[in-house]
């Protein structure tokens, strides 16, 4: 059965569109059949990320619209066969994202797809609602910094609150996703550590994402990481992650630390 996954945060700039691509990727390379849809209207940026910014024609607002058929916008990758994106529109705003709209869109990429993973815009407007609606799982992409992580709290409520699962009195699955992770620093205490992340939030680890410039350089090429340098420390992460979102038990590779910025933040209290 499809399982429709929102790839959200509260915060922007934290890796929601790389790792939408990344994760698309990764399970398209096990063999599933996936979309990546765009929801961040009016900016769209997972075509870049992607490599398929000349090739859009038609996009969500489009088919949403019924102003062209959902096959018309679909497009696929050319590397993977088993990968497409559906883009954002540039020229439109969140507005023209109608709740029925979406709907049909998501339940005819479902009859299509093994995977319809929805990159949202950061915040809690509407494009950030309209993405996460319908979702059976969302990953939660957080930096190890305080903001960030309290701006991925509020989202978690609103997966458990705005859904339509959650509307039926059902769940929907979370998962945390650490990006830009940096082990020295961390032991240093100018970042928070893994464990004071889980401690916020209270949700599952799907993965830790190394600071690393194959990202950059990914992105830069138009080339998911996970695809750009297979190798690398972010693209076997991200492989490890779209493994564990099937069900794999995969073992958690997390770098040594010493004591956080949480809790040296508690020490001065309690001092």
């Amino acid at each position: 059965m499809a399982k429709v996954l929102v790839v959200t945060s509260g915060k922007g700039g934290v890796g929601k569109t790389t790792t939408t691509a990344a994760l698309g990727a990764a399970l398209a390379q096990r063999g599933d059949k996936v979309v990546v849809v765009d929801f961040d209207v009016g900016l769209r940026n997972l075509d870049l990320v992607m490599g398929a910014e000349r090739r859009v024609v038609f996009d969500l607002i489009n088919v949403v619209q019924g102003v062209a058929k959902l096959p018309q916008a679909l497009i696929k990758d050319k590397r993977l066969e088993n990968l497409w994106l559906l883009p954002a529109s540039q020229t439109r705003d969140k507005d023209a994202l109608t709740e029925e709209g979406v709907g049909k869109v998501i339940a005819d990429l479902r009859s299509r797809f093994d995977w319809v993973i929805c990159d949202s815009p950061a915040g809690i407007e509407r494009g950030a609602s309209m993405a996460m609606r319908f979702a059976d799982e969302a990953v939660i992409v957080t930096n190890p910094e305080v903001s960030s992580v309290r701006d991925s709290d509020r989202i978690i409520g609103m997966l458990d609150s705005k859904t339509v699962r959650a509307e039926k009195g059902e769940r929907v699955e979370k998962h945390i996703l650490i990006t830009r992770y940096d082990a020295s620093r961390a032991a240093r205490g100018e970042m928070l550590t893994i464990d004071d992340i889980l401690e916020i939030l209270a949700t599952p680890l799907l993965g830790i994402i190394p600071e690393s410039q194959d990202v950059l350089k990914a992105s830069n090429v138009g080339t998911p990481v996970t695809l750009s340098n297979a190798d690398g420390a972010p693209a076997r992460a991200y492989m490890d992650a779209a493994k564990r979102l099937c069900g794999e038990n995969v073992t958690m590779h997390v770098p040594a630390e010493r004591r956080g910025f949480m809790d040296r933040l508690l020490r001065r209290r309690a001092a």
